[in-house]
């Protein structure tokens, strides 16, 4: 495999995360945050909660509530039903980032148009304190900042608002 030094932290960091859930039962505290605006709304989010619970070595911890927000992006579309899940995990922050994809794709998810409307829609926001900035994954999402349904998500799941600041 052929990596350059930019990659080799990030193979690193999935490398580590890997061999230490391997060896010492390592589970990542992770938030993901779950969305829709098409449809059963809170059918397709109780569907992906009950998904994510399935997911290997991954315990949904807790959800917020799921409030309805506005569309952002692309205005023009169905509310949005959206809320937080804290979960537990094994999974690599790559791996996770592909079951939660097969998830939405189950779920009907159609990547049409950019900030369109969709059936589900799951991204990871934080994944203990890992920084990664990558193509397809970047972490902290650099969107929890723009969305207060994110914070106000973290917030009722415990998570310290006062850290939300430093991203």
């Amino acid at each position: 495999m052929q990596t350059n030094k930019r990659d080799r932290p990030i193979l690193l960091v999935t490398l580590t995360s890997r061999i230490l859930g391997a060896i010492s039962g390592f589970m990542a505290i992770v938030y993901v945050s779950i969305g829709s605006n098409l449809g059963d709304r809170e059918k397709y989010c109780q569907t992906a909660m009950e998904k994510v619970k399935k997911l290997p070595g991954t315990k949904l911890l807790k959800a917020s509530s799921l409030i309805e927000t506005n569309p952002v992006g692309k205005t023009d579309q169905p509310q949005f039903i959206n809320g937080v899940m804290k979960i537990e995990t094994k999974l690599s922050p790559h791996e996770l980032l592909k079951a939660l994809q097969k998830i939405e794709n189950d779920l009907g998810r159609m990547r049409s148009e950019k900030w369109g409307p969709r059936t589900i829609d799951l991204d990871i926001l934080l994944y203990d304190d890992l920084k990664v900035k990558e193509k397809n994954l970047t972490l902290p999402h650099p969107e929890i900042n723009n969305r207060p349904f994110i914070v106000q998500g973290l917030v009722e799941l415990g998570y310290s608002h006062h850290f939300l600041s430093s991203f």
